[in-house]
């Protein structure tokens, strides 16, 4: 049976767009107490009055990813109105259209590491305290499938996506003697703006068949759920005409 998420303390970071963005509807819808950030308010301010029309309160906050300081004042908010962070989901992420290593300049090296895996860290540590304190939590990473099947995504953004698994395999263990469990998600092909990012656009017939971002939500909500005494390591979700 699933667990109830009434009245947790969900946050979900890049949850201005795409997967981060259903997820924290997803969150709330099934009852948990959301804190939405990312860096666009309009976004957020956006998300808020949609999910206000449906009967359903979400909060947000505005942090950027990359600033550990914006990161501190977040998690340090939250803990200051709701008691305690027991979900945390990593859904940062972004490209560049100048991604393969004979175009890609040191300075979006930097951009890509700092955004798509230094935020992530910088989450986890500034999280783990009211984790510890409060028995235990979960923390979801949004991936990529490129992690598993290389493809031209680009070598800055695989090299983060695949220092976000260390991050999580290494938390995990290293936490689990407090109750912490993690969680990487590793999404195929789905509908988001980061495909806007591409050097060539996506084929129309090809888009069709991709994930939604509503499906990567349904992974996360699926994880959350599960009992506690359970963890699901890695999920691979995959477009299945794909």
């Amino acid at each position: 049976m699933a667990r109830d998420l009434k009245n947790e303390v969900a946050l979900v970071v890049g949850a201005s767009s795409g997967m981060g963005r259903a997820t924290a509807a997803a969150l709330a819808r099934a009852g948990a107490r959301v804190i939405a950030s990312a860096r666009r308010e309009d976004r957020l301010s956006e998300l808020q009055s949609e999910l206000a029309a449906e009967g359903v309160a979400i909060d947000v906050a505005v942090a950027d990813a990359s600033n550990r300081a914006d990161l501190d004042r977040l998690i340090a908010s939250t803990v200051e109105k709701h008691g305690r962070v027991d979900l945390l989901v990593y859904a940062t992420g972004t490209n560049i259209p100048q991604r393969s290593i004979d175009v890609l300049s040191a300075d979006d090296w930097n951009l890509l590491i700092t955004t798509n895996l230094s935020g992530a860290f910088h989450c986890t540590q500034a999280v783990l305290p009211t984790m510890r304190a409060n028995g235990g939590g979960l923390i979801v990473y949004l991936s990529t499938a490129a992690v598993q099947m290389p493809d031209v995504s680009g070598v800055a953004y695989q090299a983060s996506k695949h220092g976000i698994t260390g991050l999580a395999h290494g938390t995990r263990v290293e936490e689990k003697k407090n109750g912490i469990r993690t969680t990487v998600i590793f999404p195929g092909l789905c509908r988001t703006e980061i495909l806007a990012k591409r050097p060539k656009p996506t084929p129309p017939e090809v888009l069709e068949l991709a994930l939604e971002p509503t499906d990567v939500a349904d992974a996360v909500l699926f994880v959350a759920q599960l009992d506690r005494r359970a963890v699901v390591p890695e999920m691979q979700l995959m477009p299945s005409k794909l």
